[in-house]
């Protein structure tokens, strides 16, 4: 079943990098009652047949054109007056991501046309790619599903709305995009680096952090000299170096900050 976002800006790690703004599609279209007019592009003439044959018995649903190459879609959705546009992600004249380009070009001459590229890849990064300049009347759906006639009868509508579909196979991989720990130079630091660290912060001297963690103060001041390396701090002064470190530390753990002693 594909999942469709008709209020994009529901799902948030779908629409990260999505620049959802008022000058795209405003609502549905105005000759809603038509059959939508939908122009399809792909380089290998069996999978426009198919395509073709999957609309052909799609009720509400015309095609207009079927083309082998990005140019010649942009031509047609000018000469058919197309609602949607069904392209594939590679294909000529650019090849890799051509669908991609070709949804920037609509978006930017025919805000009002719906997209929907097609893709043989689950990664999420292109799914992305896809809403970088709005989600709006914006789908990205996994090849293997356009045979099904329901799904694609879906997703054109969804699209031709103004709403966002997205295969249901990446959403949980867009989800977990958007709530990934966040990377820091701290988590370069070593277990026992951090207990250091957390010692610093305490404001312990070296030789106070050597005898609460049963180190030799030599083995204190590597590990000190380790993380200020690792935090990028190695052109400061000791003292300096030593606070920024700790600042760095209560940033990423802040609940240290409130910690009593």
């Amino acid at each position: 079943m594909t999942i469709g976002i008709r209020q994009p800006g529901r799902v948030r790690a779908v629409l990260k990098r999505a620049r959802v703004g008022p000058g795209s599609r405003p609502g549905p279209r105005p000759d809603a009652a038509l059959p939508v007019r939908v122009a399809i592009a792909d380089d290998s003439y069996l999978i426009r047949e198919a395509l073709a044959g999957v609309l052909d018995h799609i009720e509400g649903v015309e095609l207009v054109a079927a083309c082998a190459a990005g140019d010649e879609l942009l031509a047609a959705v000018d000469s058919a007056k197309a609602h949607v546009a069904i392209v594939d992600l590679r294909m000529p004249p650019t090849g890799d991501e051509e669908g991609i380009r070709v949804a920037r070009v609509l978006r930017q001459n025919h805000p009002e046309v719906g997209v929907i590229v097609l893709s043989q890849f689950a990664g999420p990064a292109y799914a992305l790619a896809v809403l970088e300049d709005g989600a709006e009347g914006r789908g990205y759906l996994l090849k293997e599903r356009v045979h099904d006639a329901n799904e694609l009868r879906a997703a054109i509508n969804i699209v031709a709305e103004g709403g966002t579909t997205i295969d249901p196979t990446l959403v949980q991989e867009l989800l977990a995009t958007d709530v990934a720990p966040r990377r820091t130079p701290l988590d370069e630091l070593s277990p026992r680096e951090r207990e250091v660290l957390a010692q610093m912060a305490e404001g312990k001297s070296n030789a106070a952090i050597a005898e609460s963690l049963v180190l030799t103060k030599r083995a204190v001041e590597k590990h000190v000299g380790q993380i200020f390396q690792k935090l990028g701090l190695e052109d400061d002064e000791v003292v300096s170096r030593r606070v920024t470190a700790v600042l760095l530390y209560l940033t990423d753990a802040p609940e240290l900050a409130d910690a009593g002693p």
